[in-house]
Protein backbone atom coordinates (compact mmCIF):
# COMPACT_ATOMS: atom_id res chain seq x y z
CA UNK A 1 0.00 0.00 0.00
CA UNK A 2 1.10 3.47 -0.95
CA UNK A 3 1.92 6.11 1.46
CA UNK A 4 0.83 8.34 -0.38
CA UNK A 5 -2.31 10.02 0.30
CA UNK A 6 -4.74 11.48 -2.10
CA UNK A 7 -7.18 14.30 -1.06
CA UNK A 8 -9.66 15.61 -4.50
CA UNK A 9 -10.09 19.60 -3.43
CA UNK A 10 -13.23 20.88 -5.77
CA UNK A 11 -13.00 23.55 -7.64
CA UNK A 12 -13.18 27.45 -6.57
CA UNK A 13 -12.13 30.64 -7.26
CA UNK A 14 -9.57 30.29 -3.98
CA UNK A 15 -8.27 27.12 -5.02
CA UNK A 16 -4.95 27.45 -4.03
CA UNK A 17 -5.56 29.00 -0.73
CA UNK A 18 -7.45 25.47 0.71
CA UNK A 19 -5.10 23.51 -1.62
CA UNK A 20 -2.33 25.13 0.56
CA UNK A 21 -4.08 24.58 3.60
CA UNK A 22 -4.31 20.75 2.67
CA UNK A 23 -1.04 19.99 2.18
CA UNK A 24 0.03 22.04 4.87
CA UNK A 25 0.67 19.44 7.83
CA UNK A 26 1.13 15.98 5.82
CA UNK A 27 3.76 15.27 3.53
CA UNK A 28 2.35 12.66 2.38
CA UNK A 29 -0.71 14.66 0.88
CA UNK A 30 -0.89 14.96 -2.72
CA UNK A 31 -4.26 17.21 -4.16
CA UNK A 32 -6.53 16.28 -6.67
CA UNK A 33 -8.57 19.45 -8.17
CA UNK A 34 -12.29 18.21 -9.03
CA UNK A 35 -14.66 20.19 -11.41
CA UNK A 36 -17.37 20.37 -14.06
CA UNK A 37 -15.00 22.43 -15.83
CA UNK A 38 -12.08 20.08 -15.56
CA UNK A 39 -14.59 17.50 -16.80
CA UNK A 40 -12.50 14.91 -14.48
CA UNK A 41 -14.70 13.45 -12.38
CA UNK A 42 -13.64 10.01 -12.79
CA UNK A 43 -10.58 11.21 -10.82
CA UNK A 44 -12.47 10.86 -7.57
CA UNK A 45 -11.55 7.11 -7.88
CA UNK A 46 -7.91 8.30 -7.20
CA UNK A 47 -9.36 9.87 -4.14
CA UNK A 48 -8.83 9.13 -0.43
CA UNK A 49 -10.42 11.60 1.06
CA UNK A 50 -12.40 14.98 -0.42
CA UNK A 51 -12.55 18.48 0.96
CA UNK A 52 -15.69 20.77 -0.24
CA UNK A 53 -14.82 24.40 -0.76
CA UNK A 54 -16.66 27.82 -0.43
CA UNK A 55 -17.90 29.68 -3.23
CA UNK A 56 -21.37 30.22 -4.59
CA UNK A 57 -24.59 30.35 -3.39
CA UNK A 58 -26.50 26.64 -4.10
CA UNK A 59 -29.51 27.52 -6.17
CA UNK A 60 -32.35 27.24 -4.02
CA UNK A 61 -34.10 24.92 -6.51
CA UNK A 62 -31.96 22.46 -4.99
CA UNK A 63 -33.86 22.42 -1.98
CA UNK A 64 -37.34 22.78 -3.45
CA UNK A 65 -37.55 26.45 -2.99
CA UNK A 66 -36.78 28.20 -6.10
CA UNK A 67 -38.76 31.31 -4.71
CA UNK A 68 -35.50 32.34 -2.55
CA UNK A 69 -33.37 32.67 -5.77
CA UNK A 70 -34.08 36.47 -5.70
CA UNK A 71 -32.34 36.28 -2.07
CA UNK A 72 -29.30 34.86 -3.85
CA UNK A 73 -26.11 36.97 -5.06
CA UNK A 74 -27.54 36.06 -8.85
CA UNK A 75 -24.01 36.50 -10.27
CA UNK A 76 -22.97 33.93 -7.58
CA UNK A 77 -24.63 30.90 -8.51
CA UNK A 78 -23.70 27.87 -10.72
CA UNK A 79 -25.64 25.26 -10.93
CA UNK A 80 -23.21 22.95 -12.85
CA UNK A 81 -21.51 22.51 -10.10
CA UNK A 82 -24.04 22.16 -7.47
CA UNK A 83 -24.98 19.41 -9.27
CA UNK A 84 -21.02 17.99 -9.82
CA UNK A 85 -20.74 18.29 -5.72
CA UNK A 86 -24.27 16.80 -5.33
CA UNK A 87 -22.19 13.75 -7.63
CA UNK A 88 -18.99 13.76 -5.61
CA UNK A 89 -21.37 13.17 -2.30
CA UNK A 90 -23.52 10.46 -3.80
CA UNK A 91 -20.08 8.66 -4.78
CA UNK A 92 -18.00 9.37 -1.26
CA UNK A 93 -21.62 8.04 0.88
CA UNK A 94 -21.74 5.16 -1.17
CA UNK A 95 -18.05 3.95 -1.05
CA UNK A 96 -16.85 5.46 2.12
CA UNK A 97 -14.67 7.81 1.16
CA UNK A 98 -14.16 11.30 3.99
CA UNK A 99 -15.22 14.25 3.62
CA UNK A 100 -14.42 17.55 5.04
CA UNK A 101 -17.28 20.55 4.29
CA UNK A 102 -15.87 24.21 4.33
CA UNK A 103 -18.74 27.06 4.07
CA UNK A 104 -20.17 26.50 1.11
CA UNK A 105 -19.43 23.08 1.16
CA UNK A 106 -21.36 22.60 4.45
CA UNK A 107 -24.87 24.31 2.92
CA UNK A 108 -23.83 21.50 -0.69
CA UNK A 109 -23.68 18.50 2.10
CA UNK A 110 -26.98 19.41 3.50
CA UNK A 111 -29.04 20.21 0.78
CA UNK A 112 -27.42 16.79 -0.18
CA UNK A 113 -28.96 15.15 2.73
CA UNK A 114 -32.44 16.13 2.25
CA UNK A 115 -32.03 19.17 4.29
CA UNK A 116 -32.99 23.72 3.55
CA UNK A 117 -30.66 26.35 3.57
CA UNK A 118 -31.54 29.98 4.32
CA UNK A 119 -30.45 31.88 1.44
CA UNK A 120 -29.59 35.51 3.48
CA UNK A 121 -29.22 35.29 7.01
CA UNK A 122 -29.11 39.32 7.40
CA UNK A 123 -32.70 39.12 6.03
CA UNK A 124 -33.63 36.32 8.49
CA UNK A 125 -32.64 38.68 11.36
CA UNK A 126 -29.55 37.37 12.43
CA UNK A 127 -26.52 39.36 12.81
CA UNK A 128 -23.65 39.64 10.15
CA UNK A 129 -22.20 36.62 8.77
CA UNK A 130 -20.28 38.54 5.52
CA UNK A 131 -17.02 39.84 5.56
CA UNK A 132 -15.95 43.36 6.95
CA UNK A 133 -16.20 46.29 4.92
CA UNK A 134 -12.50 46.29 4.46
CA UNK A 135 -12.95 42.84 2.61
CA UNK A 136 -11.59 40.49 5.14
CA UNK A 137 -13.21 37.87 7.69
CA UNK A 138 -15.28 38.60 10.11
CA UNK A 139 -14.44 36.86 13.48
CA UNK A 140 -17.18 35.56 15.98
CA UNK A 141 -16.89 33.05 18.72
CA UNK A 142 -18.83 29.83 18.38
CA UNK A 143 -20.21 27.48 21.01
CA UNK A 144 -19.61 23.77 20.83
CA UNK A 145 -22.17 20.50 21.86
CA UNK A 146 -20.00 18.94 24.49
CA UNK A 147 -21.61 15.57 23.75
CA UNK A 148 -20.65 15.95 19.74
CA UNK A 149 -18.46 14.08 17.95
CA UNK A 150 -16.71 17.80 16.57
CA UNK A 151 -15.86 18.34 20.33
CA UNK A 152 -13.86 14.90 20.57
CA UNK A 153 -11.74 16.74 17.74
CA UNK A 154 -11.31 20.00 19.06
CA UNK A 155 -11.46 19.14 22.88
CA UNK A 156 -13.20 22.59 23.45
CA UNK A 157 -16.89 23.79 23.87
CA UNK A 158 -16.31 27.26 22.82
CA UNK A 159 -13.58 29.07 20.11
CA UNK A 160 -13.04 32.09 17.80
CA UNK A 161 -13.21 31.41 14.33
CA UNK A 162 -13.65 33.75 10.97
CA UNK A 163 -16.88 34.26 8.86
CA UNK A 164 -17.45 35.25 5.14
CA UNK A 165 -21.14 33.66 4.19
CA UNK A 166 -24.55 35.20 3.84
CA UNK A 167 -26.29 32.00 3.64
CA UNK A 168 -26.46 29.25 6.18
CA UNK A 169 -28.54 26.07 6.61
CA UNK A 170 -31.88 25.65 7.67
CA UNK A 171 -34.00 22.60 8.35
CA UNK A 172 -30.66 20.21 8.81
CA UNK A 173 -30.62 17.26 6.22
CA UNK A 174 -31.63 14.24 7.25
CA UNK A 175 -29.06 11.69 9.07
CA UNK A 176 -26.90 15.03 10.45
CA UNK A 177 -27.01 16.79 13.52
CA UNK A 178 -25.49 20.73 14.35
CA UNK A 179 -22.68 20.26 16.52
CA UNK A 180 -21.71 23.69 17.02
CA UNK A 181 -23.57 27.35 16.49
CA UNK A 182 -22.85 30.86 16.86
CA UNK A 183 -24.28 32.87 19.46
CA UNK A 184 -27.10 33.98 17.12
CA UNK A 185 -28.14 30.52 16.29
CA UNK A 186 -27.03 30.32 13.25
CA UNK A 187 -25.31 26.35 12.39
CA UNK A 188 -21.41 26.38 12.79
CA UNK A 189 -20.55 22.76 12.22
CA UNK A 190 -22.40 19.71 11.03
CA UNK A 191 -22.01 15.83 11.46
CA UNK A 192 -23.65 12.18 11.14
CA UNK A 193 -26.34 11.80 13.94
CA UNK A 194 -24.37 8.35 14.31
CA UNK A 195 -21.41 8.98 13.22
CA UNK A 196 -19.16 5.75 14.46
CA UNK A 197 -18.49 3.03 12.60
CA UNK A 198 -19.32 5.59 9.51
CA UNK A 199 -16.79 7.46 7.27
CA UNK A 200 -15.76 10.75 8.27
CA UNK A 201 -18.35 13.43 7.35
CA UNK A 202 -17.36 17.05 8.69
CA UNK A 203 -19.06 20.34 7.66
CA UNK A 204 -17.99 23.85 8.76
CA UNK A 205 -19.24 27.07 7.91
CA UNK A 206 -15.69 29.10 9.07
CA UNK A 207 -12.85 28.42 7.30
CA UNK A 208 -10.22 26.37 8.47
CA UNK A 209 -7.78 27.28 5.54
CA UNK A 210 -7.07 30.93 6.44
CA UNK A 211 -7.71 31.22 10.15
CA UNK A 212 -5.64 33.69 11.51
CA UNK A 213 -4.25 31.19 13.98
CA UNK A 214 -3.28 28.32 11.75
CA UNK A 215 -2.70 26.30 15.42
CA UNK A 216 -6.16 26.56 16.88
CA UNK A 217 -7.80 23.51 17.29
CA UNK A 218 -10.29 24.91 14.75
CA UNK A 219 -7.94 24.78 11.73
CA UNK A 220 -4.83 22.37 12.63
CA UNK A 221 -6.90 19.22 15.04
CA UNK A 222 -9.86 19.40 12.10
CA UNK A 223 -6.81 18.54 9.42
CA UNK A 224 -5.40 16.09 11.63
CA UNK A 225 -8.34 14.51 12.47
CA UNK A 226 -8.92 14.46 8.75
CA UNK A 227 -5.75 12.81 7.61
CA UNK A 228 -6.16 10.37 10.30
CA UNK A 229 -9.51 9.23 9.82
CA UNK A 230 -7.83 8.27 6.02
CA UNK A 231 -5.94 6.75 7.14
CA UNK A 232 -7.12 4.24 9.42
CA UNK A 233 -9.67 3.81 6.94
CA UNK A 234 -6.57 1.65 4.86
CA UNK A 235 -6.43 -0.39 7.43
Amino acid sequence: MSDKIIIGVTDCSKFDIYSDWVLSYDKRVEVIKLGYKLDNFNDIEKCDGIVLTGGEDVHPRFYNLPEYYHYCYEDDVDEKRDAFEFQVLDYTEKNDVPVLGICRGMQVGNVFFGGTLIPDIASWGKFDHSKMPDKSDRYHEIIVNESSWLNTIVHTTKGLVNSNHHQSTDRTGKGLVVSAISPDGVTEAMERLDPYGKSFLLFVQWHPERLKDQQSPFSKKLHEAFINAIISGRK
